[in-house]
């Protein structure tokens, strides 16, 4: 992907994907919002390769979504918090997991469920204004890369 072209373009969807677009770095995120601070809980949740995961924890710090922070001096160690750049990611996931279970489902799959009462949630995303959800409006780009 061409980054100059995309990081400086009119879409937001490229600028994003250029942040959060690796499937590594969503479930680095996914695990963050689940909890997950440290190094070694992001290398046995996912089973990534170290150097992987340090070079995304770096991207994902330096685009803004976790902040580093140091929970130990000797010997030094750092975790890694979401900020709120990070947490406004959070729903996103949530939709793609949704769009997931519907679509490639088979053989089980995880859910979210609301923290304080147990119960399952079917994320949707929805038209602040009008309240209706996305899926049923047909969407129109305006702006420079419009028809």
């Amino acid at each position: 992907m061409d980054y100059e072209k995309y990081s400086q373009g009119p879409c937001p969807v490229a600028r994003a994907l250029l942040r959060v677009g690796d499937a590594w770095s969503m479930l680095i995120l996914r695990d963050a919002g689940y909890g997950a601070r440290r190094f070694d809980q992001f290398r046995a949740s996912l089973g990534i390769a170290p150097n992987i995961l340090s070079r995304r924890l770096a991207a994902l710090t330096q685009h803004g979504l976790l902040e580093k922070r140091q929970y130990s001096e000797h010997p030094p160690r750092d975790e890694y918090v979401l900020t709120a750049k990070g947490r406004d990611f959070l729903p996103i996931l949530a939709a793609i997991g949704a769009w997931g279970r519907r679509h490639h489902g088979e053989g089980g799959t995880s859910r979210f469920t609301d923290a304080q009462t147990g119960a399952p949630i079917e994320p949707v995303v929805v038209d602040a204004v009008s309240g209706r959800p996305l899926s049923q409006i047909r969407l129109k780009l305006l702006g420079p890369l419009q028809d």
